[in-house]
Order: C-alpha cells, then structure tokens, then sequence
C-alpha cells in the first residue's frame, strides 16, 4: 500500500511517501509556503490514501485539501480518539487533543515498548507521558525556544535577542538568554520524567521529535531517543491501522 502522509504544524509542513511502510520520500516546506504545496506533490503518482494531521489551522486545511484534489485518492484528516493503534487516551475530552500529539504517542507505542516521555520540540514543546501499557496519561505544553526568546524582547527593555550559547554558567546576557530557554525546555521534559517514575512507570525513555530536538537532546539528563519523522511515523501506523 503507498500511504501519502502530511503532518501540517505552525512552523513546517512535513509529507513523506510510503510503501509497504518504507519511506520513500520525505520533504518539507514552510507552512506560510502551503499554497505551494500542491506544486511539491505534482512529481508524486497517486498513492492508495492520504492521512493528514493539521494544527495550523483553517486556512491551512484549505490549502492542503486544494493541493490533494488533484491526487485522486481516500483522505483522512486524523482525529484525537479514545483507543487508536494499541493507545488509549485518558483526556477528559479526547477529541481535544491535537493531532500531532496523539499521532506521535501512536508512534512512540509503535516503535519503542516500556513507559516514554513523547516530546515534540517545535514552535511550542509538548511533553507528554505514556504509560508502559499504552495509555496516554496527560501531557503539558511549554513555548518553545524562539517563543521564550521573543517574550523576553517584546516584553523587557534591555533583553533583546542577540546570539548566544548554550553554558552551565553564562557570563554574558546573551549566552544567559540562550542558556535559559534550554534549561527550561530540558526541565520540563525531566520532571515528566521523574513523576513517571514517582508514580511507578519506572525509568521512561524520552522520544523527542521536533525542529529542536538534536539541539535539546544533549542536555537531558535521560535516556533519550531522537525519531526525526515521530508524527509522520504515527500517521503511517493510523493509516496501515485503517486498511
């Protein structure tokens, strides 16, 4: 089966193109470029169905559905649920979570057995907990780096974003600023990974995805595996799931 798969976010479009559950194609594009996409997908022959995960968006979701018309084939625009692909979710409103973060739990069940922390380090960074038996246990969400950045130059008179570096000890404001986004995005995904542990899941494997997730992975104090295309691999599972 060739499954087309796009993961629409606030940041990047990512698509990539499967058979028989191989990736044969992945690319991205900006998401202020999605009237462009139709473009992207004109080398591509038709594949058996697509699935799609978008939270960027109404305007967004118009121009990707106008970019697959033209491919002719079953769409499916995926929905948070109660149970999906051995997941079940304990959100009081299931529907309510965002179809990026359920198709990376899928994912992570898929891939890698025992308790994770899913983490997609993006424009925002969702850090959620998984459970050794597959149930999603709830999850937070934190700005992400160049969000923090940007609050302390729209809000402060003397910290403006110049470039930094990553430093236990900072001895300058820029490195400082650098340093501070970091260390609250590692501390985030840290204590998720302690209450898991608290709460007898035992020592979870953070699985982190994102823009920035090789620049954060050498800072976590965990076990960390970088999945580069986690919602992707997710939308594949639902879309193998549903055949």
């Amino acid at each position: 089966m060739k499954v087309l798969a796009i993961d629409a976010g606030n940041s990047r479009i990512k698509w990539g193109v499967a058979e028989d559950r191989l990736w044969m194609q992945v690319a991205t594009l900006a998401t202020a470029e999605a009237p462009a996409l139709g473009a992207a997908l004109g080398g591509i022959a038709s594949p058996d169905c697509i699935v799609v995960s978008n939270v960027a968006g109404a305007t967004v979701g118009a121009h990707l559905e106008a970019a697959l018309a033209p491919l002719q084939a079953s769409l499916r625009w995926v929905r948070s649920a109660a149970q999906q692909c051995d997941v079940r979710s304990s959100y009081a409103d299931p529907a309510e979570l965002g179809s990026d973060r359920w198709a990376a739990l899928i994912a992570a069940r898929e891939l890698f057995s025992g308790p994770c922390v899913v983490v997609n380090a993006g424009t925002a960074m969702t850090v959620d907990a998984l459970s050794a038996d597959g149930v999603f246990l709830g999850g937070f969400i934190v700005p992400g780096v160049k969000l923090m950045h940007a609050a302390l130059a729209s809000s402060t008179a003397q910290l403006k974003v110049r470039a930094g570096h990553f430093s236990y000890f900072p001895s300058n404001t820029a490195d400082a600023i650098a340093s501070g986004g970091m260390h609250a995005l590692a501390g985030a995904v840290e204590r998720m990974v302690r209450f898991m542990a608290q709460t007898g899941e035992g020592e979870a494997l953070v699985v982190l995805s994102g823009g920035d997730a090789r620049m954060l992975a050498p800072q976590l104090n965990a076990r960390v595996e970088v999945v580069d295309n986690l919602v992707l691999e997710g939308l594949l599972c639902i879309a193998c799931d549903s055949a």
